[in-house]
């Protein structure tokens, strides 16, 4: 992080946001909702030199988190970047800090620093990966599969998954659908692959001896079982079952990881950057996780290849030791926004190498998904 206020401070001219709309290859469901397509709100940080992107992980309706999409739009125009100097040097590292009197709109702020950290880097010709000190340049790719209508869907989805290489899943569950097909794919596909399950808050602290009947399955980890809010209600379940309990919800900066873990609430924590306001703090999540000896993997949001480039970036520091969900973008989109969208080998998914994000915009796909454009400030 040193290395970032050594670089070159870059003049901001404004920022355009700007709202595209992509339909998902096939609907997305979780315990809180089914997406069949994306409202996804971009930022782009307008500079006299390269410009730079971020993109707000914010949904379609406030179920995840608080945000959505709407929201992060007002207030990033409204009350984000009124505060940020335009027209005298700053650098990304300041961003945060003249954002903190705005209280939460974390996935708002994230977006709106990414952008301006992308522009500076772009300027001081910089990896995204250099940048938060990654030191691979290739990470293992896992999927996140979604709630189905019957378990035979599950069986032939997850199959699918693991024919294109997919070195570990994630199932989604929730109450009545979660130890029969968690089951079912353990005897289907063997106990080599690694798997977990995400409940996405789905569950109460009366839940624990259920989602102890979990552990015959040998999952990595069961991710965020109970309300973002009750950290004491995770270390109650966390003593009640032999398997990992992974946070996500619950984590929404550095201090809160720290309290989880202190209060034994948890043993592994997914990192989303939108989630704890911006791939800076993310990185003081993972570096406070590291000290603590707490292992730590990368959460994906459906992000398109501008996000999904600086999550690999993420993904490539040291104490990322779970495989995150960094799939390919066809995981998604049947066309990215981007001209070089992320593709899987062998199992493992490239980081980006060029400067900033490393990815270039494919503008003439992008202005046809364009759904609305803001410039501030107007000129």
């Amino acid at each position: 992080m040193s290395r970032l206020a050594e670089l070159s401070p870059i003049v901001l001219r404004g920022f355009e946001f700007r709202r595209i709309a992509l339909p998902l290859v096939s609907p997305f469901r979780t315990s809180f909702g089914t997406e069949t397509d994306r409202d996804i709100l971009l930022v782009r940080a307008l500079t006299d030199g390269p410009d730079g992107w971020g993109e707000c992980v914010a949904g379609n309706d406030p179920l995840y988190s608080s945000e959505y999409v709407d929201a992060a739009q007002h207030v990033s125009v409204h009350h984000l970047v009124s505060r940020i100097p335009i027209g005298a040097p700053i650098h990304a590292v300041d961003v945060a800090r003249v954002l903190e009197p705005v209280k939460d709109h974390r996935m708002a702020k994230g977006a709106v620093e990414a952008a301006v950290l992308d522009a500076q880097l772009r300027a001081n010709d910089v990896s995204f990966a250099a940048a938060l000190g990654a030191v691979r340049d290739r990470v293992p790719s896992g999927v996140s599969v979604g709630i189905m209508d019957t378990i035979d869907d599950l069986v032939r989805v997850v199959g699918g998954y693991l024919d294109d290489g997919y070195v570990r899943i994630k199932l989604k569950i929730e109450p009545g659908w979660d130890i029969e097909p968690v089951g079912v794919i353990r005897r289907t596909f063997g106990d080599s692959i690694p798997l977990q399950v995400d409940a996405n808050t789905a569950y109460t602290r009366d839940d624990g001896p259920h989602l102890a009947r979990l552990d015959q399955f040998d999952l990595l980890l069961i991710e965020q079982p109970l309300p973002e809010d009750d950290v004491t209600g995770h270390a109650i379940i966390a003593k009640q079952v032999a398997t990992a309990i992974c946070l996500d919800e619950s984590i929404v900066s550095s201090r809160a990881a720290v309290d989880a873990i202190e209060r034994g609430a948890c043993r592994i924590i997914n990192i989303k950057a939108g989630r704890v306001g911006g791939y800076l703090e993310a990185v003081a999540v993972h570096d406070v996780c590291r000290e603590r000896g707490v292992p730590v993997w990368c959460g994906g949001m459906l992000e398109t290849g501008i996000g999904r480039a600086m999550n690999l970036a993420l993904a490539a520091l040291p104490n990322f030791t779970i495989t995150g969900d960094v799939s390919a973008s066809e995981r998604f989109w049947r066309r990215d926004i981007v001209t070089d969208p992320v593709r899987l080998a062998n199992g493992h998914v490239t980081v980006p190498a060029g400067s900033g994000s490393g990815v270039i915009i494919d503008h003439d796909f992008l202005d046809s998904v364009t759904t609305s454009r803001v410039v501030v400030p107007q000129g």
